[in-house]
C-alpha cells in the first residue's frame, strides 16, 4: 500500500505555460495570488499527510477542514490562482469572476447556516464579506419578471405567469416537499461522513425527525421529477421547475436529485432568506479558506506544473474531474473495470462567456446584480438557449476602475465542445466562431442594458477550449450529468489504496454548496470520529 502512495506523486502539468505567461502579460493580467517569487521545483518538495490535487472549492474545503483537524496539508494547483472554476482575476482594473456568481447563506452569524460552504468557513473561524439582496430578473419568451428570494414573493410569481391553476399546483408541490426539506434540514452537512463512522455522527441528531429522515430518504434520492409529476400538471410551472433544476444542476428534473432540489428551495425561500454577494467577487470566498488552510499550517503550491516531487504520508485526494483524475494516474495504477466507468461517465456542456468592462456613465441607479434569460422553452437544455449575466459592480463599484462597470455572461453550460474541438486557438476560425457563438449573450445583455455595445470597452470571450486548458476540465465540461433516475453519485474512496476524491464529480454533485459539502465530506472520513465530533461540538450543531 505504501508503494502505490507514493506512486501517486503528484504531478500536475501546464501544457504552453512560457505562452500562457506571455499572454497575461499583453492583456494587463495580474497574478493575484502570487506573494512571492516562486521558488524552484527542487525547493518546493516535501513530505505532508495529506496532498490535494486542485484549488476548486471542494479541495479546499477539504484542505481547510484536514487543516483543522491538525493533519499538515498541501494543495497543489497548476493555475495562477486558487480557486479553479471559481477563481477571480485581473484585466486592466477589472476583476472577474470565472465562475459562478450566485451564492446563499453565507451571511450571518456561525451556525445560522445550512449551507455546506459557510459551515466549512465557520469551522475554519473565516467569514466573507457579502453585499445582501433577494431577488434576480428572468426574461422569459413571453414575460419579465422579477423573482424573489421569499416563500410568499416566489408564488406570487408563480400566480403572476402561470396563473391561478399553476399556484395551487405549487401550494400542492409544497406539501408533497415539507417532509423532505425537515429531512434534508435535520442532518446538516457537517455532520456526514463517508463510513461507518456517520452512524455515530448521527447519534446527535437522533430523535423523531431523523426518523423521519429515514422513511423519506428513498424520495431525497430519486429524481425530483417524481415528485413534480404527482402534483404539477400546468405547462408553465412544469418549464418553471424545469429551468431551476437546469440552472442548478445543468439537467432537467427528471435527472436532478430530489434532495437538492429540496435544500436549495427550502433555503432560498424561508423566512428571512436572501442572497449574498462576496464584495470581492468569487475570490472572497477563496481567500478566506486559503487563510483558513494556512493559519492552520496547511500549504498552497500555486503553478505546480510535476518538477515538485510532494510525498503524502497519509493519502491524495484528488480534486479533479472523474476523468482528469484518471489522467493524473500512473500508467496501470487504476483496476480497468474503474478506469473504464469513469472515463465514460457522462458529461455536461460547456460554456461560453462574455467578460466585459463597460462606461457606466448614465446606468440605471436600479439595475438589477444577475438575470437569467430563457431564450425558448422548447428545449432547455438546447445549445446557447439559456444565459445568465451578472454585474456585481451594482454592489462594488471597486471590482471596475472608477466610472465603469463589470459584466459577466455566459450560456448555462450548454455549449456544445464539439463545436470546437481540434481548433487552433491562435486562428481567424477560432476568431470568427467566438465572435459568432457570443452573439447570443450581447442579444441576453440587451435585455437588460440596450446599449452594451456601444458601451463596451474590454471584451473577453472565452469558450469550452478554455475551460479545459486553464481549469483542466475535460472538453470543458461543467461537470458529470449522472442522472438521479439511473444512477448516484459516487463517494471519496477510490479502489486504489491511498487516493481520495472530492468535487463536483463526488457526492453530492454539482454546484458550489454541493462542492463544498463534497469535501468536507471526504475530510470528515479521514478524520477520526472523536475529532469530528469536536468539531460539530465547536460549530454547536
Amino acid at each position: 500500500m505504501l508503494a502505490q502512495r507514493r506512486k501517486l506523486l503528484q504531478y500536475l502539468r501546464r501544457s504552453n505555460f512560457d505562452a500562457y505567461s506571455k499572454m497575461l502579460s499583453s492583456l494587463g493580467l495580474k497574478d493575484t495570488y502570487a506573494k512571492q517569487p516562486t521558488p524552484s521545483g527542487r525547493d518546493r518538495s516535501h513530505t505532508t499527510d495529506y496532498v490535494i490535487i486542485g484549488s476548486g472549492i471542494g479541495g479546499l474545503c477539504c484542505a481547510a477542514l484536514l487543516a483543522k483537524y491538525g493533519y499538515s496539508v498541501t494543495v497543489c494547483e497548476s493555475h495562477y490562482h486558487a480557486g479553479g472554476a471559481a477563481h477571480s482575476f485581473e484585466v486592466q482594473g477589472y476583476q472577474f469572476d470565472a465562475g459562478p456568481s450566485f451564492f446563499a447563506g453565507l451571511s450571518g452569524e456561525a451556525g445560522g447556516s445550512p449551507n455546506p460552504l459557510k459551515q466549512v468557513l465557520d469551522a475554519v473561524g473565516e467569514s466573507v464579506e457579502c453585499a445582501v439582496y433577494d431577488r434576480w430578473v428572468t426574461y422569459t419568451p413571453e414575460a419579465t419578471f422579477q423573482t424573489v428570494c421569499n416563500a410568499e414573493r416566489y408564488a406570487a410569481t408563480i400566480l403572476e405567469q402561470g396563473g391561478p391553476e399553476a399556484l395551487q399546483q405549487w401550494r400542492a408541490l409544497e406539501r408533497e416537499m415539507a417532509p423532505l426539506q425537515q429531512g434534508a434540514a435535520t442532518f446538516p452537512a457537517a455532520a456526514l461522513r463517508s463510513d461507518l463512522g456517520v452512524l455515530l455522527t448521527m447519534l446527535r441528531f437522533f430523535g423523531p425527525s431523523l426518523a423521519k429522515t429515514g422513511l423519506v430518504a428513498p424520495k431525497l434520492t430519486a429524481p425530483f421529477a417524481k415528485i413534480v409529476d404527482r402534483v404539477v400538471t400546468n405547462t408553465w410551472l412544469r418549464r418553471f421547475l424545469d429551468l431551476e433544476c437546469f440552472v442548478l444542476s445543468g439537467m432537467l428534473a427528471k435527472d436532478t436529485i430530489c434532495a437538492e432540489m429540496a435544500f436549495m428551495l427550502m433555503e432560498r425561500n424561508r423566512a428571512g432568506s436572501t442572497i449574498d454577494y462576496p464584495l470581492q467577487g468569487s475570490r472572497g470566498i477563496v481567500d478566506a479558506l486559503v487563510r483558513g488552510i494556512e493559519k492552520s499550517g496547511g500549504r498552497i503550491m500555486l503553478r505546480a506544473r510535476g518538477q515538485e516531487i510532494i510525498r503524502a504520508r497519509r493519502a491524495v485526494i484528488s480534486n479533479a474531474s472523474v476523468w482528469d483524475t484518471q489522467r493524473l494516474l500512473p500508467a496501470g495504477a487504476a483496476p480497468a473495470s474503474w478506469r473504464q466507468e469513469a472515463m465514460t461517465t457522462p458529461q455536461t456542456g460547456s460554456f461560453v462567456h462574455l467578460h466585459l468592462g463597460i462606461n457606466a456613465e448614465g446606468l440605471p441607479a436600479d439595475l438589477d446584480c444577475h438575470h437569467l434569460i430563457v431564450n425558448s422553452w422548447e428545449d432547455l437544455e438546447a445549445p446557447q438557449n439559456v444565459c445568465i449575466a451578472s454585474i456585481p459592480t451594482v454592489f462594488n463599484p471597486r471590482l471596475a476602475p472608477p466610472g465603469k462597470a463589470l459584466v459577466h455572461a455566459y450560456t448555462a453550460g450548454n455549449e456544445p465542445y464539439s463545436a470546437w474541438e481540434g481548433l487552433d486557438s491562435n486562428s481567424e476560425q477560432y476568431r470568427q466562431l467566438k465572435e459568432e457563438r457570443s452573439e447570443v449573450l450581447w442579444q441576453a445583455l440587451e435585455r437588460a442594458i440596450p446599449d452594451v455595445r456601444e458601451r463596451a470597452e474590454l471584451v473577453m470571450v472565452g469558450t469550452p477550449l478554455t475551460h479545459e486548458r486553464f481549469l483542466n476540465r475535460h472538453r470543458g465540461t461543467y461537470g458529470p450529468a449522472i442522472s438521479a433516475a439511473s444512477g448516484n453519485f459516487p463517494g471519496p474512496q477510490t479502489p486504489i489504496p491511498g487516493l481520495y476524491r472530492c468535487g463536483d464529480s463526488c457526492a453530492p454533485g454539482i454546484g458550489v454548496p454541493a462542492a463544498a459539502a463534497s469535501g468536507m465530506i471526504t475530510a470528515n472520513t479521514l478524520a477520526p470520529v472523536q475529532k469530528h465530533l469536536q468539531l460539530l461540538n465547536a460549530l454547536g450543531l
